[in-house]
């Protein structure tokens, strides 16, 4: 058969790639530019960070004067690590929104993709940019209105488990992982319908769409290009005997959002996982999302419970301060 033809992996409605190596994205694409948001008057541009790598964000300043320093988000995008981006029309205008409303500077960033450039890719770009926007000497906009004391981390979907793979960094003391620049620490880490997998039989998850789960599992190991240890890979399963403690996570809270999904009983381990391992109660937030799918907050905005999503993430960024 014609390796052009013959199909090594699929995913649909995401991805497929030939035995060739030729890979296609299904998923429809819709860029949109960095512009001056109409409904909210945030400015938004298109910045360099790495240029040997290639990586950029898109950087996000809401109007208006500032009285203090701003947050600073540095956001992950969604999209089984192979797709998504951050100028994907739905993650802009929802960036548009939570500066707006948080009063943030935002970092979003254009992370590599598999299988193109396989994991650990994504996370040593996050790394990158968390660095980058926690130095922010490299741009006015957080130069001048960023405040490095108040640095949050926010990842949807894969970019959740790009987050909090990345904050895990941020907490190591590990000789290979340089700290972040000048003192800077995040503040907060918040998950929205993060994509953790697990090893063992989970009863609710086996009683939705075993297909679903299946597709999601083999993926992994497709975006590792098979350097994995498989479901009990820590990356994946922060909560798998040997992972590193959950307690080790170089953040002062966590926001952990879910949705009635696949992932949500992984999403639900996590969280207990961080009180198991002695998170202070008041430090870890749940917010549960009932009768709602994946993606429900960028595909319907205005909905009740997007809104109430966007509240709670709004005040977790103006909450309390170590």
């Amino acid at each position: 058969m014609d390796p052009e033809s013959e199909i090594a992996f699929e995913f649909v409605p995401i991805i497929r790639q030939y035995k060739s190596g030729r890979v296609e994205r299904l998923l429809p694409a819709n860029p949109v530019p960095p512009s001056v948001d109409a409904a909210t008057g945030v400015a938004s541009k298109d910045v360099t960070v790495d240029p040997t790598t290639g990586l950029w964000a898109r950087l996000y300043l809401p109007a208006g004067p500032a009285d203090s320093k701003l947050p600073i988000v540095v956001y992950l995008h969604g999209g089984c690590f192979v797709a998504g981006s951050a100028a994907d029309a739905p993650d802009h205008a929802f960036l548009n929104r939570l500066c707006a409303s948080a009063r943030a500077i935002a970092v979003s960033v254009e992370y590599r993709l598999a299988p193109e450039h396989p994991v650990p890719a994504c996370y040593d770009d996050a790394w990158s940019a968390l660095r980058w926007a926690a130095e922010g000497a490299a741009d006015p906009w957080l130069r001048d209105g960023g405040d490095r004391d108040r640095l949050f981390v926010v990842g949807y979907s894969t970019g959740g488990n790009v987050a909090h793979n990345v904050t895990l960094r941020a907490g190591s003391s590990e000789s290979d992982s340089l700290p972040l620049p000048r003192g800077a620490r995040v503040s907060g880490l918040a998950l929205l319908h993060p994509y953790f997998l697990s090893a063992g039989a989970d009863g609710e998850t086996e009683a939705t769409q075993a297909w679903l789960r299946a597709k999601l599992e083999e993926l992994w190991g497709f975006v590792c290009g098979g350097r994995t240890a498989g479901l009990d890979d820590p990356r994946v399963n922060p909560v798998a005997d040997g992972a590193p403690s959950l307690r080790r996570l170089g953040c002062g809270r966590v926001l952990v959002c879910l949705a009635e999904e696949e992932l949500r009983p992984r999403g639900k381990a996590y969280h207990d996982g961080l009180l198991a391992s002695g998170w202070p109660e008041e430090d870890v937030e749940l917010l549960e999302s009932v009768g709602e799918d994946h993606e429900f907050f960028l595909r319907e905005p205005r909905s009740a419970k997007a809104l109430a999503l966007m509240d709670r993430l709004v005040a977790f960024i103006a909450g309390k301060q170590e």
